[in-house]
């Protein structure tokens, strides 16, 4: 993984190891909150559908 990274700063999609970090966190964070929303959805469906 390491060495994924300093190829991808030395190919220029990051100017250094902390850009990377934050936009590795940023997303992480975005696709948590994507699937916790997905799952309160459902929740609600199947609530909706079956009163439980």
């Amino acid at each position: 993984m390491v060495c994924e990274a300093e190829a991808l700063i030395e190919e220029g999609w990051y100017a250094n190891k902390s850009e990377l970090i934050r936009d590795a966190v940023r997303e992480l964070i975005r696709k948590l909150k994507a699937e916790r929303l997905e799952s309160a959805i459902k929740e609600d469906v199947l609530w909706g559908l079956h009163g439980k």
